[in-house]
């Protein structure tokens, strides 16, 4: 096939970028906004038919919570506007999406079936963006995620891994529950989808295995990195200044990946353990 890969210079991108060596027999074209701005639909309609595009992944996404909360109008030209665009194009399309389509109040692990309930600007144009692929592209894929990091582009493991070198002691949040999930094995992830005999489309929860806070994560990181000169406190979410406020519970359910794709799913620590050996 060949295959359109938008967003390729973010982390998920980029680790599609160094996944698709292991899988030569489709062509990519990868492409990030200088290359390609999904939202024109003239430019992405050319570009589709001019390389006979067969199936459009896309890792392009406005990820700034903060910022999404001053600027949702941008936000949901990215997150939203531009799936009407991706999804118009007579192609199959994968597209990721987050657990902040949901409340975050949740105590067990949240299924594709359970009512969204967005909380911030950043889950509602996310939502938004899934509703508007599906209603123009009712056959497509969507991976929703969370926690997400790699070795590329900035993220929380890659921040906790400077200020624990930078710092003696960090406050971190311990009440905020979740799944880190390594880029790379969401990029595995997708290749399955694609590599799959048969298309399934509909929409699916994808992290690593297990969960933790970011208190524990962090503990986590700065073992695996080597870091011991800095001490790392527990501390709740209302002792930490927040712009937007973040979910408290995050755990995807992933049976229906596992069951549709017969997967299996790493660890979250097994995942980290491959991400700092790269760094």
């Amino acid at each position: 096939m060949n295959i359109l890969i938008t967003g390729a210079n973010g982390q998920l991108g980029n680790e599609m970028r160094v996944l698709s060596n292991a899988h030569p027999k489709h062509t990519y074209f990868f492409t990030d906004v200088e290359e390609l701005d999904i939202c024109d639909k003239a430019a992405l309609s050319a570009f589709v038919e001019q390389h006979a595009i067969d199936l459009i992944v896309n890792c392009a996404a406005y990820t700034n919570v903060d910022k999404a909360e001053e600027d949702e109008a941008t936000a949901m030209r990215i997150n939203a506007e531009a799936l009407s665009v991706l999804g118009s194009q007579g192609v199959k399309v994968i597209h990721v999406s987050t657990d902040y389509v949901f409340s975050g109040d949740e105590h067990i692990p949240c299924r594709e079936t359970d009512p969204v309930a967005p909380r911030t600007a950043y889950g509602r144009t996310k939502y938004e963006g899934e509703k508007r692929l599906l209603a123009v592209c009712p056959e497509a894929v969507i991976l929703r995620t969370a926690w997400l990091y790699s070795e590329f582009g900035n993220n929380f493991v890659k921040t906790m891994i400077r200020l624990g070198k930078e710092k003696e002691q960090l406050g971190v949040v311990f009440d905020q529950i979740g799944t880190p999930t390594y880029a790379a094995d969401l990029a595995q992830a997708i290749f399955t989808v694609i590599e799959t005999p048969c298309w399934h489309p509909g929409i699916y929860h994808f992290t690593n295995e297990g969960v933790c806070s970011w208190y524990d994560f962090t503990l986590a990181i700065h073992e695996l990195a080597g870091i011991t000169t800095c001490h790392v406190r527990p501390i709740l979410s209302e002792e930490y200044t927040y712009k937007t406020p973040r979910p408290h519970y995050s755990v995807l359910d992933k049976s229906k990946f596992k069951k549709t794709f017969g997967a299996e799913i790493p660890h979250w620590m097994e995942g980290l353990k491959r991400c700092i050996a790269r760094l």
